[in-house]
This record gives structure tokens, C-alpha cells and sequence, in this order.
């Protein structure tokens, strides 16, 4: 193998400001498109690595948890204009470690900076205070009613847990890291192997913005590490008080455990595992089961199908309809080229888990894609069983995280809803309807709504708008709270708890909740939403 350089990375994590030198194991990036190792040369943290980033932001959170809420907006911007500073050298680097193309990447970092801008917007409107006043009435009979308010106020310490999947977006700048620290809170990142110099540089640029806003050292450490390590110590650090996670089932429920176990737990944001059924509704498949065929097999291997809305399920009734469709889709697959998997572990694993498909003996395979130039790729696959096997063996309701996809094909609608019905908590769910389909398509959704997190219509999964309305979570495996999100604004609630106020002094009170509404926010005043 060859080495390649890149001249302004030092190979150092981040403790506070302070870059540091790890002892731990050493890590080498490599491009999955070439095979080539990347210089420089990282090293995990050890012990003192995780107690000295854990001490400094429990030292940290008080001073940072009282910056304004727009103070804390202005270095979420600065934030995102210094990720932007970093221009071409950022992305060059997260393709070389990524293997992913540059316009993935330019989109991606348009999300990692939209997504910081979206909570410096959160923060500026106001309403995450969850400010709520229920005035005195001191004549009420029998008992007079206290002053009573209630605002929201940051957990504390929060750890990220960076993806392999998306170097930029949920990875050392993500979401996590952004509503953690819009909610006041000092995050510590345990980026992610696969793309060690891509995390230092947006870690530098956060650290830039910490100094640049005078804020405490501790408002931001990175460090490298195994989850089994240095992933359970920071986990289980009494400084660190909630955990945000993507990644794999298994590394998600370790750390799950691992937080429940402590003498004061903590809960664990984890987002784990989903195959994401897409269901095709028999008038919708006669309307355009060809058209459906292809732009299904263009979601299914977007980004190589490394994705946590792939799209790994269809079901369908049988019929020439069906036929169509499958017709359509393995045209599709036959043509395309396998991709560069994020890593060699990856690129394993996805052959792994699509061999034990394809041999199932219940499944039959309809078409692969051809071979492409990459070191470490994936080839895309398309296969087939039907719902008495698929209700049958749990099996075939496992993951294969990659661009291959499995229909299930059901004698009539009922067994399609059994099948569905069967299925484990999921990200997503899509439905392909018809306006004839519409009446079946009503006791979908109520099933679904007990399924996912995230139910569309007449679309495909892949591709997660971060605005306010969205979700991108679901029911247990999909995630550890089915109760939260890792995507939009409502992701900062995560990190906040309520407090209520009685009879504090008005001079004591904090301006969310204080007379006058200094804050100029939306409030709840006696039961009414007023701006008052």
C-alpha cells in the first residue's frame, strides 16, 4: 500500500484547546476507493485523556450553561462559518477517508452547517425554554396557590459518538454535537476511526470558535478511542450526564447497559438499527410499477446503500403487477456498479450479512450489480421470499446495512398487514398509494404509527430534512427512546430537563420566566400562550 499526505494535520485529538498526543493504539486511515493508507499517523486516548476532557467540562458547564441564549447562538454560527473556512482541504480529506464522491460531500457539509444554524435560530426564538407561569392566587379557597414557573435547563456534560456513515453530518459537527450545544451543554466527541483527519479538522474549527467567543476550555474536547474502552469510561465518568449515539445495535445496547449500571445513570440517545419497509400498495403498482422499480433501485443504492434510511424491505402483493416491478428494479441493479463501502470492516460486514440472505433457502436472488474499481466495495442485490417464510424466520428481518433490499411477496393485503405487523421498531416506513389505495392505506399508517418514527408517502427514505417538523428515530431497536430525535429542532429537548420556580423572589429569576418577559418569548401564563 501506499501513504498518502496531508500537510496541515498533526494526527492530535483535542483535550479542551489543547491538542494532545495520544499513547493509546495507533490509527491509519484508509481511502476504500484505493486501498492507500493516509498520513498522518492518530493514536487512541487513554484513561487520563478521558478524565482530563471529563473534568474540564464538568468545570466547564456552569459558566457555559448561563452564556444567553444568544451568546451561544453566535458561536453556533461561527461554528458553522468556520467548518465553511476550512473549504476544499475539509472535503478532499472526507473523500479520501470516506471513499464517498465530492457532491455527497459538499451536501453533506451543507447539512452539518444548516443544522448549526437551525439551533442558533432555536435558541434565538425561544420557545425550547418550555417557559410556563401559573401566577399566584393567594384568595383561592380552600388554599391559596404559590407563584409557580417552570423553564428548561441543560443535563450537563454530554458525550457524542460520532458515525462512520457521515463524516461530516453525525459525525464531530453533527446533530448530536449541535443540540447539545445549543441546550448548554459541554460536549466531549469520540470521533469515529474511519475518518480521523476529517475530525480534527472541523474539531479545530469548534475549538477556534470556543476561544473566539471566550468561552471555558472544557465547552469542547475530541478524542479517539474504542467504544469498549474509552467508549464505556466516558459513558460511565460521574461528570457525564447523557449520551448521544449512531452506530451499530450492538455498540449502541453496550453502552445502554453500561449507563444504566452506573451508581447515578444516565440515559443514552442511541440510534442503532432499521431496515426501513417500503410497502407498494397493489393501485399504486398499477399505476407505475416500472417507474416505482427504478427509482426504488436509485434509493436503495445511493451512497452505496449506507444509509440508516435504506430502503431493505419491499412488500407488495403478488401479481403481474408485482412481477413489473421486479422486472424494473433488477433491470435497475443489474446496472449498476458496486461502490466503495466506508471502510474495509464495513465492506466485510455487508458481504457477511448479504451471503447469509442470499443463501437463505427460503430467499431467491433476482439480480447483483456488477463489480466496480474500488478497493472496498459493495455490490448491489436485489432478492426475493414470501411472507410465510418471512413470518416464520426472524432471520429475514435482520439488517444488512448496504444496497441490498429484500421483497416479500404476500398472497393478499391481510398477510401484507401480518407481515407488516411482525416487523421491529423502525426509522422509517414508506407507502407507495394510489387514491384507490387510499382505504387500505388508513390501517397501514395506524399500524405504522406504532412501528416508526418516520412514515412517508409516495417517496423514498433516503434523505432526512432537518427542519422542525421532523423525527428520525422510532421504537426500540431503531433507537434507545422512542420519545426523541436526532434530527431537527426538537432534537435539544434531549438534553434539557424542567425545573419549576416557587415563589422565588423576582430578582432571583431567570429572564426566561422573569416579569415583563424580558426574553420576548412565546410563554404559557395561566394555561395561555401569550407573548406578554
Amino acid at each position: 500500500m501506499t501513504t498518502a499526505t496531508h500537510t496541515s494535520l498533526t494526527g492530535d485529538f483535542l483535550v479542551g484547546g489543547i491538542p494532545r498526543t495520544g499513547a493509546g493504539a495507533p490509527i491509519v486511515a484508509i481511502d476504500p476507493n484505493t486501498g492507500s493508507t493516509l498520513a498522518p499517523t492518530f493514536h487512541h486516548a487513554r484513561t487520563q485523556d478521558v478524565r482530563d476532557a471529563t473534568r474540564i467540562a464538568n468545570d466547564a458547564f456552569d459558566t457555559y450553561r448561563q452564556t444567553t441564549s444568544q451568546g451561544r447562538a453566535q458561536f453556533l454560527d461561527s461554528i458553522a462559518e468556520n467548518i465553511i473556512g476550512l473549504g476544499d482541504e475539509l472535503i478532499d480529506r472526507a473523500a479520501a477517508e470516506s471513499g464517498l464522491p465530492r457532491a455527497r460531500l459538499l451536501g453533506e457539509r451543507g447539512r452539518t452547517v444548516g443544522q448549526l444554524r437551525l439551533f442558533a435560530a432555536v435558541l434565538r426564538e425561544g420557545s425550547w425554554n418550555g417557559a410556563r407561569i401559573d401566577p399566584a392566587v393567594p384568595d383561592r379557597e380552600p388554599l391559596p396557590r404559590s407563584d409557580i414557573r417552570l423553564r428548561m435547563v441543560p443535563l450537563g456534560p454530554v458525550v457524542v459518538f460520532a458515525a462512520s456513515n457521515f463524516p461530516l453530518a453525525f459525525s464531530v459537527a453533527g446533530g448530536d454535537t449541535a443540540s447539545a450545544l445549543a441546550a448548554g451543554c459541554p460536549v466531549i466527541v469520540k470521533a469515529h476511526d474511519a475518518h480521523p483527519g476529517t475530525s480534527e479538522l472541523v474539531a479545530r474549527a469548534i475549538s477556534t470558535a470556543v476561544a473566539e467567543h471566550g468561552l471555558p476550555e472544557g465547552t469542547f474536547s475530541m478524542l479517539f478511542g474504542k467504544g469498549q474502552t474509552i467508549g464505556v469510561e466516558l459513558v460511565t465518568d460521574p461528570a457525564v450526564a447523557a449520551v448521544g449515539f449512531t452506530g451499530s445495535r450492538g455498540g449502541g445496547l453496550a453502552l445502554t447497559r453500561a449507563a444504566a449500571e452506573r451508581e447515578v445513570p444516565i440515559p443514552v440517545y442511541a440510534e442503532m438499527s432499521s431496515i426501513n419497509p417500503v410497502v407498494l400498495l397493489p393501485g399504486a403498482l398499477r399505476e407505475s410499477a416500472a417507474t416505482l422499480g427504478t427509482s426504488f433501485v436509485q434509493s436503495l443504492t445511493m451512497g452505496a446503500g449506507q444509509f440508516c434510511t435504506n430502503p431493505g424491505l419491499v412488500f407488495a402483493v403478488v401479481g403481474a403487477e408485482l412481477g413489473e416491478f421486479l422486472n424494473s428494479a433488477a433491470a435497475a441493479v443489474g446496472a449498476a456498479t458496486g461502490a466503495a463501502m466506508l471502510t474495509p470492516g464495513i465492506a466485510e460486514a455487508y458481504a457477511s450479512g448479504q451471503r447469509a440472505l442470499r443463501e437463505h433457502a427460503d430467499v431467491d436472488s433476482v439480480a447483483a450489480g456488477r463489480p466496480g474499481s474500488s478497493a472496498y466495495q459493495g455490490l448491489p442485490e436485489l432478492l426475493v421470499t414470501d411472507a410465510e417464510n418471512f413470518l416464520a424466520e426472524p432471520a429475514l428481518h435482520a439488517e444488512v446495512f448496504g444496497a441490498t433490499s429484500l421483497v416479500v411477496r404476500c398472497a393478499d393485503l391481510d398477510q401484507l398487514h401480518l407481515a407488516v405487523n411482525s416487523l421491529e421498531g423502525q426509522l422509517t416506513a414508506t407507502v407507495h398509494a394510489a387514491p384507490v389505495d387510499h382505504a387500505d392505506a388508513r390501517k397501514l399508517v395506524t399500524t405504522l404509527e406504532r412501528k416508526v418514527g418516520r412514515i412517508l408517502f409516495n417517496g423514498w427514505p433516503t434523505g432526512v430534512e432537518v427542519g422542525h417538523a421532523m423525527v428520525h428515530g422510532g421504537p426500540f431497536p431503531a433507537t434507545s427512546d422512542s420519545r426523541t430525535t436526532s434530527v431537527g429542532s426538537l432534537a435539544i429537548d434531549r438534553f434539557l430537563r424542567p425545573v419549576s420556580y416557587q415563589d422565588v423572589p423576582a430578582d432571583l429569576l431567570p429572564s426566561a420566566i422573569a416579569d415583563g418577559n424580558p426574553d420576548n418569548i412565546w410563554r404559557r401564563v395561566d394555561g395561555s400562550l401569550t407573548q406578554e
